[in-house]
């Protein structure tokens, strides 16, 4: 059984670190004591992420409490938020120091939350007595950000958050731990949408089932308990009408954790069976999607049996989405079959890919696949599930400097568009010769390919962008003054002059005619660019 996806956490680390200072030197002891903080932040992650499920809609926190001897530093108490209402963190972790608190060093993968209603971790570190607290990231909701740093710099403590106060190669590491034990909530405030992951099954030879429909089982036993392991960091757990006709799953966390997830199922007709697992919530809640007006009968029969049955004007995954982004869910797994799958790749909702590939075949003309039509003709048009980040690796195309090239590949290689943006950004400030010459006049050509890329792969985001006809389009962002608007307006603004000017494009090719007569002030538009 061959199984792909992203880690999702931070590795395992041991119950009691210990770590001893081996050399006499600054730079050694300096070191030594960088790579003990990254050491506890990991640990601090590996706490929280034991609460990944339970939390929803609330970051997952871990803490770690360690003696400050040079000599021999040592964890001497640790907790993490297992479910919302519990006890904080850092509570638990001062609790299980009691005196060895004195002077002692906290590490955090989050800025605890500290507004009027909640300051009592913050000041469960202040009481204990703690000296230093070392903190993985800052809060990503904006009305919580800074204020507990704040808060505990002002009663005197030494605040150092990784990546500001502290650098370096292993302080990236546990960064970057620190941001997969709550990518669902940083993705939900960074982007509006739950975080999305797609998980299926398939034969050597891409098929879900046999040609009769038949599935069970394509995967192995321990496949499955991984299955229950994600199902049970979820939040809800999404099918098609489809998968309930023909397999009738259960959808529970079948691993002993305790969480069970909403299931939900998406059915435009609801034409769905009388009799099946689902209908059965006396553990777990069931939400039926469907389209206004569907089979009133049938709803009325599943409000009977505690089934909660929700509307919409046009069903499709996108407005799914925004509905349990207002519900406050965070992670969201799909378990469906070929056709939903396509249809939320294609809405843009699938941010991660979960794929057990079995050692076997089966083979079947008619056999389903666990990704259904894309409108895609080329191969050209695949999807590539590590992004090629276009704009930042084409600043160093052609330099032959190794650095160069080195930076190219990370920068390839990097899991989000922000942090592409990032290494190109940082390797130009740090090596400014390394970047082409030409760059500054071609970079507006090189994001307009990128967006035209992306905009002709996915046919939803052609057909919003041309709902936009006749508007100006301005980029949101108010910190990037060349690509966004800025906040108050002064920003250059050439993302939106881009997107117009392919909206012209796309026009064009649709209805010349029409193009003729309506897209003029656009064009008038572009031809300001450099």
């Amino acid at each position: 059984m061959v199984y792909a996806a992203v880690a999702v956490g931070p590795s395992n680390l041991p119950s009691r670190l210990i770590c001893r200072a081996t050399s006499s030197s600054s730079s050694s002891s300096f070191s030594s004591s960088l790579a003990f903080d990254a050491t506890c932040i990991k640990r601090a992650a590996h706490l929280a992420d034991k609460s990944a499920g339970f939390t929803a809609p609330h970051p997952n926190f871990g803490c770690v409490i360690a003696t400050a001897d040079a000599e021999e530093r040592s964890v001497v108490g640790e907790g993490y938020l297992y479910a919302q209402g519990t006890s904080p963190p850092e509570v638990q972790a001062v609790q299980a120091s009691g005196d060895r608190c004195r002077g002692a060093t906290a590490y955090l993968n989050l800025e605890p939350s500290h507004c009027l209603g909640d300051q009592t971790a913050v000041s469960a570190l202040i009481q204990a007595g703690i000296s230093r607290v070392v903190i993985g990231i800052r809060h990503p909701l904006h009305h919580l950000r800074g204020k507990a740093i704040r808060a505990l710099r002002s009663e005197g403590l030494l605040v150092d958050v990784l990546g500001e106060d502290l650098q370096c190669k292993t302080i990236e590491e546990a960064v970057e731990s620190c941001l997969l034990v709550n990518a669902p909530l940083l993705y939900r405030t960074a982007c509006g949408v739950p975080f999305s992951v797609l998980k299926y099954a398939m034969t050597l030879d891409g098929k879900i089932a046999a040609s009769s429909g038949h599935a069970s089982w394509i995967s192995s036993k321990k496949s499955r308990n991984r299955v229950f392991e994600l199902r049970g960091r979820s939040d809800a757990v999404i099918v098609g009408g489809n998968t309930v006709r023909k397999d009738n799953p259960r959808l529970t966390a079948r691993h002993g954790g305790g969480h069970f997830p909403q299931r939900i199922v998406m059915s435009t007709s609801l034409d769905l069976p009388e009799t099946a697992y689902l209908w059965d919530v006396t553990e777990v809640p069931t939400m039926v999607a469907t389209q206004r007006g569907a089979r009133r009968s049938f709803q009325k029969f599943l409000a009977s049996k505690g089934v909660e049955v929700v509307e919409f004007e046009i069903l499709n995954p996108k407005v799914v989405m925004d509905y349990l982004y207002d519900r406050g869910c965070l992670s969201i797994l799909w378990e469906c079959g070929g056709t939903l799958a396509a249809s939320a790749i294609s809405h843009g909702v699938i941010h991660k890919v979960h794929a057990f590939v079995a050692p076997k075949i089966i083979g079947g003309k008619n056999a389903p696949s666990p990704i259904g039509e894309l409108g895609m003709v080329e191969m050209s048009q695949a999807l590539e599930l590590n992004d090629v980040h276009y704009e930042q690796a084409h600043k160093f195309v052609r330099v032959d400097d190794l650095v160069g090239k080195n930076c190219f590949e990370d920068i390839k290689n990097a899991k989000s568009p922000e942090e592409a943006a990032r290494l190109g950004r940082k390797m130009q400030r740090q090596f400014p010769d390394l970047v082409r010459s030409d760059w500054e006049s071609i970079k507006i050509n090189v994001m307009y390919r990128a967006l035209k890329c992306k905009f002709s792969t996915y046919s939803n985001l052609t057909s919003m962008l041309l709902s936009t006809a006749g508007s100006v389009l301005v980029e949101a962002s108010p910190h990037d003054l060349f690509w966004g608007g800025g906040r108050d307006g002064e920003g250059l603004n050439y993302l939106g002059r881009l997107l117009m000017q392919l909206r012209s494009e796309f026009l064009a090719e649709s209805s010349s005619e029409t193009n003729e007569t309506t897209c003029g002030l656009e064009e008038n538009e572009v031809q300001k660019l450099p």
